[in-house]
Order: structure tokens, then C-alpha cells, then sequence
């Protein structure tokens, strides 16, 4: 069997220097179980993708800059009968933040997300009352890696709000209230192979910052959740990542209760340097989904 791992064009946008490269880690490793797999980035238009059995969905971290693009190039894998991991149609599902009133509607606690449209006036003074909150977070419906996503205060409402009027012309954004949480306590992240947990840790912002990216100078702290906090990260999977050989669960505790942020089924990182068995618990996932 011939696999491709996709990822994307490096321009070192994503590059931090306490990140390693996990792609060639996980490469490397899966080699070395005897798997035929090859990098391969999304877009290069001299990739015979006919050439592969299955593409595995690893660090294509540029699609939402080209999000029709992207969408194009999932219709043409599923035209050359090419197998994708994770499942094309959850792909689709997952690569706009709408995706969070499915799951809100299933019963599961999201973060309050008002979706705002293409073409919109917006006068984002009024959700500090809607949400009743001194501070809110704009961000696109499609994004990622904190792509044009504002930290917004009574302080700065009428610069973000210019800026918004800008970006709105190009594409619908999300409003959501900024969890203190995060500050304070930092945000959590539950990876999953195959729907079974395999590590959990809590990323933290640098000082003075609120996006814990490592790109930003976010930092990772190793985490052993309690059954509860497991539990409650695993209904998210069971219900919305069925098939899926990764998936990650970001939130935060609010008021003792776990709130999602984002479910991550398309390129995330999976901090599989985190967790001593994170490696060969992905190949076992991956060998039972084959």
C-alpha cells in the first residue's frame, strides 16, 4: 500500500523554534513499522496522487488561505478513489466553524458563537451586553492558526470594529466571548487515535498574550485528566469524529464545566513528543483503519 502524508508549502509562517518538526518524526516512525509513505504537499500540482492507495491528512496548515482550493482538491481525491484520513465528508464538515451549532445542537457545550455573514454591517459593541462579557474574540468562520482573530475590549471596540468592516467584505467571522479561563488557568487539548484517548495537555499564553500557539510563545504542559474531564472530551469524539484516525478536543473549564473551543479533525498538531506512547498508539489507530 502506497500512503502519502499531506502537509503543505513551508513559507515558516507556522515555524517555532521550541516546536519540532513532527511530521518527519512521525514519518520516520511509521518507516520504520514497514508502512510505504511519502510527504507529499496538498496543492503540487505535480503530485500523481493516482499513484496512492490512502492520504493521510497531517499539516496542510495553509488550507484555509485557500479554502476553495482546498475544497477542489478533496473532490479531486475522492475522484481518483483515493482514500482520505480523515473521512472527506468530516473534512468538508470541520473546515467551518459553523460546525459548532451541530454540535451544541447535539447536546454538547460549545462556546457562544454568533455567526456573522459575508456583506454584514457589524457594530461589535453590542455583544459585550449579548454576552455579558468586558471582553469578546473575532475571528473568521474559516481560520486557523489565529489568522486575523482580534482580542476585542472597550478599549479597542472601534479599531477592531474598522477592521472588521474590512474583512467582512471577504468572508463570514464568528463572535465569541473571551474565556478568562484561558488567562488564568490555560486551555485544554485531548488527542484521540482512532476514538481512543491517547494523551492530554494544557497549552498557556505568554505573558502579556492570549493565543497559546507556540508560535506565539504559547507553552505545553503534559496533563493526566480525572474520568470526568476524560469522559466528558470523549462524547465529542463519539458523536462527530466517527472513522477519524486523529482528532483533538480544545477548551476550557468554565464554571467546572468542560466547554469545547474548537474540534480539530483537519490538520492538528498532535504533541506526540507529549506522551511516551502517543507514537505507536497513532500507528495502531492508522493499522486498524488500513
Amino acid at each position: 500500500m502506497n500512503i502519502a502524508l499531506v502537509t503543505y508549502q513551508d513559507k515558516g509562517v507556522y515555524h517555532a523554534i521550541n516546536v519540532q518538526n513532527e511530521d518527519d518524526k512521525l514519518i520516520d516512525f511509521l518507516k520504520s513499522k514497514g508502512l510505504n509513505i511519502t510527504k507529499e504537499i496538498w496543492n503540487d500540482e505535480q503530485v500523481n496522487w493516482e499513484s496512492y492507495d490512502l492520504a493521510i491528512l497531517k499539516s496542510p496548515w495553509d488550507y484555509f488561505n485557500l479554502i476553495e482550493d482546498f475544497y477542489t482538491w478533496l473532490v479531486k481525491i475522492e475522484s481518483k478513489k483515493v482514500k482520505l484520513l480523515n473521512p472527506i465528508d468530516i473534512v468538508k464538515w470541520n473546515a467551518d466553524k459553523h460546525y459548532l451549532h451541530d454540535i451544541e445542537k447535539a447536546g454538547l457545550k460549545v462556546t457562544p458563537s454568533i455567526f456573522l455573514t459575508k456583506g454584514d454591517k457589524v457594530n461589535l459593541k453590542e455583544y459585550f451586553a449579548t454576552f455579558q462579557a468586558e471582553k469578546i474574540i473575532v475571528k473568521p468562520a474559516v481560520s486557523g492558526g489565529s489568522k486575523n482573530t482580534f482580542k476585542v475590549t472597550a478599549a479597542n471596540v472601534d479599531e477592531n470594529n474598522e477592521k472588521l468592516c474590512h474583512l467582512i467584505k471577504i468572508e463570514d467571522f464568528i463572535v465569541q466571548p473571551f474565556l478568562t479561563e484561558i488567562e488564568e488557568n490555560g486551555e485544554w487539548s485531548f488527542i484521540f487515535f482512532r476514538g481512543k484517548f491517547s494523551h492530554a495537555l494544557l497549552k498557556k499564553a505568554a505573558e502579556g498574550d492570549f493565543r497559546v500557539q507556540a508560535t506565539f510563545g504559547g507553552t505545553v504542559h503534559p496533563q493526566q485528566p480525572n474520568p470526568t474531564l476524560l469522559n466528558t472530551a470523549q462524547e465529542y469524539i463519539n458523536k462527530f469524529a466517527e472513522n477519524c484516525l486523529y482528532a483533538r478536543v480544545d477548551g476550557a473549564i468554565v464554571n467546572h464545566e468542560f466547554m469545547l473551543m474548537e474540534l480539530e479533525l483537519i490538520e492538528p498538531f498532535l504533541f506526540l513528543d507529549v506522551e511516551e506512547k502517543a507514537l505507536e498508539n497513532y500507528y495502531e489507530a492508522l493499522k486498524a483503519l488500513i
